[in-house]
């Protein structure tokens, strides 16, 4: 499942993404909100969709979004089994699952165009995490320290 949640300072992205997400007839879950909150906050809704990473790292997937995109990539990022990372353009969306085996996609708002979201998520979502030793043994590591 892919789960998708923004601030106010992201909502108008999500709802695009929504949308393409369904006319690439992907499953998806909306974690909020479900209107226009001026008044919200980033937090809120990045632990909503990386509590639900957290259980099923490997099936599931998220996407989060605010102006910056870094408030809720560190949010997302306290949790356990969750890799958020914070994506600008097409090559730090591949290399992002690549290299670092995201399984949450954090965007800037105020940085991309719908298009480029798009283009970020399309490849994000298509390109599977390296089998080679070197980042396999990186990711173990990363999991160790959060076992600690």
């Amino acid at each position: 499942m892919i789960y998708i949640a923004s601030d106010h300072g992201g909502f108008k992205l999500k709802e695009q993404l929504k949308k393409f997400l369904a006319n690439q007839k992907l499953a998806h879950t909306d974690l909020g909100p479900k209107k226009f909150e001026a008044d919200d906050d980033y937090p809120d809704y990045a632990a909503k969709v990386a509590m639900k990473i957290s259980r099923n790292p490997i099936r599931d997937c998220g996407i989060l979004i605010c102006r910056s995109g870094q408030g809720v990539c560190i949010v997302a990022n306290k949790f356990a089994n969750v890799r958020a990372g914070l994506v600008w353009n097409a090559k730090e969306s591949e290399m992002s699952r690549i290299d670092d085996m995201t399984n949450v996609l954090c965007l800037p708002s105020d940085y991309i165009t719908d298009k480029q979201a798009e283009q970020i998520l399309s490849i994000w979502l298509n390109t599977s995490y390296s089998s080679e030793e070197r980042h396999i043994r990186r990711i173990r590591k990363i999991t160790d320290l959060e076992n600690k």
